[in-house]
């Protein structure tokens, strides 16, 4: 989650996780569970706050291994991630052809793009490939830029087109997910394009 560990947004949600290094290992594995538990059914916004919360109490319960340690049962619709034996709750990013989906857990591959159900792998790439090159402009060299004559107006142009598209995987491509896993989450922003959770109305 943290880019710039000293960045004044990372640094407060440094402040927020501490809640959770003050848990002993049971209270932590509790939280965790009971939390999934409540996350069951939904395909989740990656800003969410519950979901924000729930990451900083998961990187710490890595950190320590307690999925590893069994101190809480887990929710019976979760299975076990093969990245770090955490529960699976997969994370489905833009990189997601590069990526597969990631672990909420351990931030590595949780389910390589192959192994994600066949049935959800078309509309998947689809919508990835077409995602790519409007991200892209936020990327584009001095070259790029001056053959388009107005840049600022193909990034915009590019960041209204990203809105759709994140809409798009939220709302139509996110909630199939539910067939396979208890919860998804989805990333609902760009910061290179500048496109923030509350640009995506669903």
């Amino acid at each position: 989650m943290a880019i710039d560990p000293e960045s004044p947004l990372d640094k407060l949600w440094q402040e927020y996780g501490r809640v959770f290094h003050d848990f002993d290992d049971l209270t932590l594995a509790r939280w965790l569970s009971q939390t999934l538990g409540q996350l069951k059914g939904r395909a989740w916004r990656l800003s969410h706050p519950l979901l924000g919360a729930y990451r900083l109490a998961a990187q710490i319960a890595h950190d320590r291994q307690i999925w590893l340690q069994r101190l809480a049962t887990l929710p019976p619709a979760y299975t076990e991630a093969a990245c770090c034996r955490a529960p699976l709750l997969p994370l489905l990013t833009r990189d997601v052809l590069e990526s597969g989906l990631v672990c909420q857990h351990c931030s590595a591959t949780a389910v390589p793009l192959e192994e994600i159900p066949a049935e959800l792998q078309s509309s998947l790439k689809s919508w990835a490939e077409e995602y790519a090159p409007v991200h892209a402009v936020a990327h584009w060299e001095d070259r790029q830029r001056k053959s388009v004559g107005d840049y600022d107006r193909a990034y915009e142009n590019a960041a209204k087109e990203t809105e759709r598209l994140l809409a798009q995987v939220g709302a139509q491509i996110a909630p199939k997910f539910l067939d396979f896993y208890p919860a998804i989450v989805w990333e609902d922003q760009d910061e290179c394009m500048e496109v923030r959770p509350e640009d995506i109305p669903l």
